[in-house]
C-alpha cells in the first residue's frame, strides 16, 4: 500500500485566482498534504500570487525555491517563467522549452508528479482557458492518482476543466470550494500502485522529466507520426504523439502543444506575422512617397504618379491587414491586480 494522497498539484489559468481562493479557502490548518500551484502569468509578473494565496486559507504559502524538500502543509507556488516539478519529494524548477505556450505549465508539473509520486498525488484542474492540464491528468489518473476538476459550469472559463475531463474517466467534478473537502478526505487515504499497461510511455516520461530538468528535452521522432504541421515557437517540425486519451504536438527540441494551445500559437504567430508586414507597408509607403514628391519637384509626372499610386496601395493594403489583426486579439484582464 502507498501513503495517503500527500502531493496535491494544482493547475489554473484565467479566473483561476478567484477559484483557488475558494477552494484554499476550506483547506483544514492540519492537511497532511502538500499543494503545489501552477497558475499561468506573465514572465514578468504574478510576485504578488503567494501572498495572495496565503491570505486565502489557513495554510502558509510562498514561491517554490529549487531543491527544497516538500513538506506537507504547505502551498509552493510556481514562479513566473520556470516549470515546476517534483522529483523525489523535493521541488526542481526549470526554464525548459515552454509546454502549450507557457511557462510554467500545469503539464508538466502534473506529470512530474505521476512519475515521481505515483498514487499519492492529487490533480486538481480549475478555471482556464485552452487544454493545460489535460495531458497531465491523464497521466495522474493512469499512474494510480486522483484527478478532481472544478465543475465547468461554475468555472469562470471552463476550457481547461473541460479538457481534462474528456480525457479522463474516473475524474470527480465540483465547485472549487467543494474540492477542498476531497482533496483532505484523499490526503487521508492509502491507495494502491497500479502497475503500467506499458512500461514504454513510462519510459519516454522518465526522459521527458530529466530532459527538463538538464535543458537537454528531445522529441522521440520514432515513435510518433510527422504531422505536416510547424511548431509556432520554433518553427520546428511537429510529431503526433497519442497517450491514454490525449493528443500532443511535440517538435524536436522539446515544445509541446495540446491542440487547442496549437491552434492558439499558431494564431499568435499569424498576428506576430500580420504586424509585421503591417509595419513593412507603412515602410513602403511612406518611402514611395516621399520619392513622389522628389519626382514630382524634378517635374518627372508620370514617375511621380506611379510612386504615389504605390504609396496608396501600400497604405490601403496595411490598413486592410489592421482590421485583420484587431481582429485577431483578445484582451485579458489581470486578476492578479484585482486580487
Amino acid at each position: 500500500m502507498a501513503s495517503g494522497r500527500d502531493i496535491v498539484v494544482v493547475g489554473a489559468s484565467a479566473g483561476g485566482v478567484r477559484a483557488l481562493r475558494a477552494m484554499l479557502s476550506r483547506l483544514p490548518a492540519d492537511l497532511p498534504a502538500a499543494v503545489l500551484v501552477v497558475l499561468h502569468v506573465p514572465a514578468t509578473g504574478g510576485s504578488s500570487l503567494p501572498r495572495i494565496l496565503g491570505r486565502a486559507g489557513p495554510l502558509p504559502a510562498a514561491r517554490a525555491v529549487d531543491g527544497e524538500r516538500i513538506r506537507p502543509g504547505l502551498i509552493y507556488v510556481a514562479p513566473p517563467d520556470r516549470h515546476l516539478l517534483v522529483v523525489k519529494d523535493v521541488l526542481r524548477l526549470s526554464r525548459g522549452p515552454r509546454q502549450n505556450g507557457v511557462r510554467p505549465a500545469a503539464d508538466t508539473l502534473f506529470r512530474s508528479a505521476a512519475l515521481h509520486a505515483g498514487p499519492r498525488t492529487t490533480a486538481v484542474v480549475l478555471s482556464g482557458t485552452l487544454d493545460d492540464a489535460a495531458l497531465g491528468a491523464a497521466t495522474v489518473e493512469r499512474r494510480g492518482g486522483a484527478v478532481l476538476v472544478q465543475d465547468p459550469g461554475e468555472a469562470d472559463y471552463d476550457g481547461m476543466p473541460r479538457s481534462a475531463l474528456a480525457v479522463t474517466s474516473g475524474a470527480l467534478v465540483a465547485p472549487a470550494a467543494g474540492l477542498a473537502t476531497h482533496v483532505a478526505r484523499l490526503a487521508m487515504e492509502e491507495a494502491a500502485m497500479r502497475p503500467p499497461d506499458d512500461r514504454e510511455p513510462e519510459e519516454e516520461l522518465a526522459a521527458e522529466i530529466s530532459g527538463l530538468l538538464t535543458g537537454a528535452l528531445e522529441t522521440n521522432t520514432e515513435t510518433r507520426v510527422y504531422s505536416g504541421l510547424s511548431c509556432p515557437e520554433c518553427d520546428g517540425p511537429l510529431y503526433v504523439a497519442h497517450e491514454d486519451r490525449a493528443v500532443s504536438y511535440d517538435c524536436v527540441v522539446g515544445h509541446r502543444w495540446s491542440p487547442t494551445s496549437l491552434l492558439e500559437g499558431q494564431g499568435t504567430s499569424v498576428e506576430r506575422a500580420l504586424w509585421l508586414a503591417i509595419r513593412s507597408l507603412e515602410d513602403r509607403g511612406r518611402l514611395t512617397g516621399r520619392l513622389a514628391d522628389a519626382a514630382r519637384e524634378r517635374g518627372h509626372t508620370l514617375s511621380a504618379g506611379h510612386f504615389y499610386r504605390a504609396a496608396e496601395e501600400a497604405h490601403q493594403s496595411a490598413d486592410a491587414l489592421r482590421v485583420v489583426a484587431d481582429g485577431l486579439v483578445t484582451p485579458v484582464a489581470s486578476e492578479l491586480e484585482q486580487a
